[in-house]
């Protein structure tokens, strides 16, 4: 489906698929994306209980990747490079590619605070699955009291963005150095197309000169 929501008519829709169709899985493709992650969502359709003994098909959120394989990439690769902006240094697009992912970043970080916001107000309830991931994230952080691991963060930090720093130097000293050839070389091909036409003309006055002279040797002689 385009979406970008689940409708009503979806499921029967979806209760249609399972007839050939195992365990189908209902994807969801926003077509006009406004935010920096991936717009495709994936939902399976359970039975859920309800008051009366009876039982309704729901949607029920799963994970969902998207990949490609090799040869895919390549592929993928290869269109890039006449689409990307030949002005734009590799180094612009590496921090601009760090910039979103920070930006998607922090607007998963939001989003898990708003929902930790509506289950302390009670206006959600808590979901077990949602709370061990997320204890299992904060157990894998580094520990920020650390003395060591402050001073390691700091050092890997500094290296990195000297390394940065250094290869945009170098990359603007060679562009400059190709640029300042490049001029030479111009005005090399510019002043040798000048002389050109000088050379040619005293040629052919050297050439009139000496036929002159003959033609004065053969009168005198007559």
């Amino acid at each position: 489906s385009t979406g970008p929501k689940i409708k009503p008519a979806d499921l029967a829709i979806h209760e249609l698929f399972r007839k050939y169709v195992g365990n189908p899985v209902f994807v969801i493709v926003d077509v006009q994306p406004k935010d920096l992650e991936l717009p495709v969502e994936a939902y399976r359709s359970i039975d859920e209980a309800t008051s009366d003994k009876t039982f309704r098909r729901t949607f029920v959120h799963i994970p969902s990747t998207i990949g490609a394989y090799e040869a895919e990439e390549v592929g993928v690769e290869h269109l890039l490079r006449d689409i990307r902006n030949a002005s734009t240094s590799t180094l612009a697009t590496s921090v601009s590619d760090k910039l979103t992912a920070l930006r998607t970043l922090g607007g998963k970080l939001g989003e898990i605070s708003g929902y930790l916001e509506q289950v302390i107000s009670g206006k959600l309830p808590p979901n077990p699955q949602i709370m061990y991931i997320l204890q299992d994230v904060f157990n894998l952080l580094p520990q920020q009291d650390d003395e060591a691991t402050v001073t390691a963060f700091g050092a890997e930090t500094n290296d990195m963005m000297l390394g940065l720093y250094l290869a945009s130097v170098l990359r603007s000293t060679m562009t400059l150095h190709e640029l300042i050839n490049n001029k030479i070389a111009n005005k090399e091909a510019q002043s040798a197309k000048k002389e050109a036409p000088k050379k040619d003309g005293s040629s052919a006055g050297e050439e009139k000169d000496k036929d002159a002279v003959a033609k004065d040797k053969e009168s005198g002689k007559e």
